[in-house]
């Protein structure tokens, strides 16, 4: 017959000691989160973790990985998951912090519709204007789909927080010149994520606004597609400077595209449009550059940019090479090929028109929308 289970408040402890928080790398029990009251009856156990505010990104992560090592550490057949409390402790207000003081451009990157490679143009642009010298942040916003861990090959890296004149601010993670956040990081990249609209908006502004992003020349977010309380959450948070919009020249995408400019242009948002990125704008084998098929329809992005009085940026054909890239968190702007060649002037038309637009036009302020 097997012994019954032995579970006691210390046993607990050093099950816990194995658990890190990435704010600051020390143990949880070391960093004082686990609360004094830890409860036992027979397998059932419960205690409360505490942090020190309520939209800690790490919550989600330290509660999983908590449940994970008493399984591990002490026994499968503990009764924990859903039996950790979250309390948060009672801080002094900090002071209002302006959302990135140090960012000189924020853009958007938007698109009306998924599948037409707005993340893939997101990714590659940012890395290109990192390579002709400037300083770069790249944000995934897409709450519900962040690709970008994937594309620059940082999927299992660990987040970690610094203090910076008192604030603990999160450390974006470094790669290929580009600095980067995603919720992605944050949540379980097995498992979709089951948000309501006001838990997405309030985890994103904590991407933004307690991060520690530092001087930037160009801030690229790499917005949801469609219309969304995201979009309305970035405009409501930071002064943006433009929207670089992506389509393919397919009618469906570039009808969805539309409404996106329309959302933007609004008189209530108001927000820059710097351009149009025809993406996928034809196909292109490796072996014959100088060929071009175009399987998504003809310069639709072109005529839409006519049509609307928008910059047409550029045109990125269709590579296999750039998804593959993609995939193996090699974005293709790294390398000398003519896809790479594309991004490199999509962010060279990028630069132009951000200098056009704040020439000539007054700095963007954040907006009041109401939600209706």
């Amino acid at each position: 017959m097997a012994e019954p289970l032995k579970l006691y408040p210390n046993l607990v402890l050093d099950a816990l000691r194995n658990v890190r928080y990435p704010g600051n790398g020390k143990d949880i029990v070391e960093a004082g989160m686990v609360e004094d009251d830890i409860r036992i009856d027979g397998n059932h156990l419960s205690f409360s973790l505490i942090f020190d505010r309520p939209t800690d990104p790490f919550i989600k992560s330290i509660v999983k990985a908590a449940e994970s090592a008493i399984h591990h550490y002490i026994s499968p057949e503990v009764d924990i998951k859903g039996n950790i409390a979250v309390k948060t402790r009672q801080v002094a207000p900090q002071p209002a912090v302006k959302p990135l003081a140090e960012v000189n451009n924020i853009i958007g990157v938007s698109s009306g519709k998924g599948g037409v490679g707005k993340s893939t143009v997101a990714a590659n642009l940012a890395v290109a204007l990192a390579r002709e010298g400037y300083k770069v942040g790249l944000l995934d916003a897409d709450i519900f789909g962040p690709s970008i861990p994937k594309m620059f090959g940082v999927e299992d890296e660990q987040l970690y927080m610094h203090n910076v004149d008192g604030r603990d601010l999160i450390i974006p993670l470094e790669k290929y010149g580009v600095k980067l956040l995603s919720i992605g990081f944050l949540v379980d990249k097995q498992a979709p994520v089951l948000w309501r609209g006001s838990m997405a908006s309030n985890a994103l502004k904590q991407l933004i606004t307690d991060a520690d992003w530092g001087q930037l020349d160009y801030f690229l977010i790499d917005m949801p597609p469609g219309t969304s309380d995201i979009h309305l959450t970035l405009v409501q948070t930071l002064a943006m400077t433009g929207v670089v919009v992506v389509s393919t020249p397919q009618q469906v995408a570039l009808a969805d595209a539309r409404k996106g400019i329309a959302m933007f242009a609004k008189p209530e948002i108001n927000v820059p449009i710097l351009g149009l990125i025809e993406n996928m704008a034809w196909f292109t084998p490796e072996r014959h550059p100088d060929e071009r098929y175009y399987i998504f329809g003809r310069e639709g992005g072109v005529e839409l940019a006519k049509e609307l009085g928008v910059k047409l940026l550029a045109q990125i054909p269709v590579v296999g090479t750039i998804c593959e890239r993609g995939d193996e968190g090699d974005p293709i702007a790294t390398g000398d090929s003519l896809a790479a060649q594309s991004f490199l002037h999509a962010a060279r038309e990028v630069i132009e028109a951000v200098d056009l637009r704040n020439a000539t036009l007054p700095a963007t302020v954040k907006v009041d929308v109401k939600h209706k």
